[in-house]
């Protein structure tokens, strides 16, 4: 049997399309297979849905924590709480100042002559009545012998003209001479008692020429450079002088304060009481030495509106060095038994400075707080918190009023021990409190300056 070309045709695209079409699911497969990913989808998030709310229930809700150790979104926040308590301010009052010599000299030359001799070092240590250097001494001991054999040559004439006079007196007395002849010898002695004074100082002029030709040090203290060498012809008038000297015991610094600390630090200088002073590095990281205040200027700084004063230090061990650049600590007065708080609990807003106190029941409580002075990382409370109050130190940021927290109070025991004596050492969430030498507590250093 044959077949027509024309009927075979159709028979052949329709196993085409045939085979094309099995390549892709029906539409209907499609849609159940979309389902099916949604359906485990929706499972899988039920499941952990369950799981987060049974961990919450089996913790009770206190802490706030899930099964993945994380605080529940409407469970309790942790915050770091101090305890307030009654403790001893230092009113320290900070300034910057300059190590100002009590005497800065610049050793000069008295005399004019050739330097023979220079007998010190450079940055030596020197007492007062040292000798520096020697100047020639051969012309003015030539003029000492000059004027002393002029004095004895006034000396002796002036003993005749007493002689004569003495021997005209007892011959007036005798009518033997004129009274005008007497007077005239007594007129001569008084001229040559003239001469003798004359030449006298010609002989004290120089022998103080002479003494200058030594060139001693007129204070105690630290040579600086050589100004001048060995050889050289030295004047009065030269500019630099031979060296300069400056006094390192004792030293003083001199500072300023702002004018409104006037009341207070003349009250302290009246009342007759040592005001302690420390003089620190110029970043404030390190103390140098200590001293106490002098005096205060007698005028205010129209252009900065500060007052300069004055701190005397005994320097023995050479901490400050003239013209240093420190920073200075003067502590004007204790306050005795206030209410000290860390300052990281301090907060401010439009209703003024504040702090999250938490009370019995957990639950955080607005406080408005007048504050007094400041002591590093302590402050003083006037009013608006009690003794014993805990106090928000860290996570404050997300917290309101009357909100429930879960509170870590990290105050130190009382028995703590720290550097200097017991006090307040620094746990988490705050920098530590100690006490320092001297009555008060000072801030712990906690890396950086204090």
């Amino acid at each position: 049997m044959s077949h027509s070309p024309a009927a075979a045709a159709p028979d052949t695209r329709s196993a085409g399309a045939a085979t094309l079409n099995t390549g892709s699911p029906p539409p209907h497969k499609r849609h159940r297979l979309a389902w099916i990913i949604i359906g485990t989808i929706a499972v899988i998030l039920g499941f952990i849905g369950y799981r987060s709310h049974m961990s919450a229930k089996g913790t009770g809700g206190r802490g706030g924590r899930n099964a993945f150790g994380g605080f529940a979104m409407n469970g309790p926040l942790p915050v770091v709480t101090r305890t307030a308590r009654k403790a001893d301010i230092n009113v320290i009052l900070n300034g910057l100042g300059t190590v100002t010599p009590l005497a800065t000299v610049t050793v000069r030359p008295q005399i004019s002559g050739q330097l023979v001799q220079v007998n010190f070092s450079e940055g030596q240590l020197v007492k007062q009545g040292d000798l520096l250097a020697v100047i020639d001494t051969r012309p003015y001991q030539a003029a000492l012998e000059q004027a002393e054999g002029q004095l004895l040559q006034a000396q002796a004439q002036l003993k005749e003209a007493q002689i004569d006079l003495e021997r005209y007196v007892t011959l007036s007395a005798q009518d033997s001479i004129s009274k005008q002849q007497v007077d005239a010898q007594r007129a001569l002695v008084q001229q040559y008692e003239g001469l003798a004074k004359t030449d006298q100082a010609a002989v004290d002029s120089a022998q103080v020429n002479l003494a200058f030709c030594h060139i001693t040090a007129p204070c105690s203290g630290r040579v600086g450079l050589r100004l001048v060498d060995q050889g050289n012809y030295v004047t009065p008038g030269d500019a630099t002088g031979l060296v300069l000297l400056t006094q390192l015991t004792p030293i003083t610094v001199i500072f300023s304060l702002a004018e409104d600390y006037i009341p207070a630090v003349q009250k302290q200088i009246a009342s007759a009481a040592s005001i302690k002073v420390d003089a620190y590095n110029r970043t404030d990281s390190a103390k140098l030495a200590s001293g106490s205040l002098t005096t205060i200027d007698n005028t205010v700084d129209t252009t900065t509106g500060q007052f300069k004063l004055r701190a005397t230090f005994a320097n023995d061990d050479g901490a400050l060095f003239p013209n240093q650049f420190v920073t200075v600590h003067m502590l004007l007065d204790v306050d005795h038994g206030v209410t000290v708080i860390p300052t990281s609990a301090i907060e401010r807003g439009q209703q003024g400075t504040f702090v999250y106190v938490v009370g019995a029941d957990n639950k955080v409580s607005a406080k408005t707080v007048e504050l007094g002075d400041t002591e590093g990382e302590r402050v003083a409370v006037n009013s608006g918190l009690s003794v014993g109050d805990k106090v928000v130190v860290d996570g404050a940021d997300r917290l309101k009023d009357g909100m429930e927290v879960v509170s870590q109070d990290t105050t130190p025991k009382k028995g703590t021990h720290g550097a200097g004596g017991s006090g307040w050492q620094g746990g988490q969430g705050g920098a530590g409190w100690q006490n320092s030498q001297g009555g008060g507590k000072t801030p712990a250093k906690t890396g950086g300056s204090n």
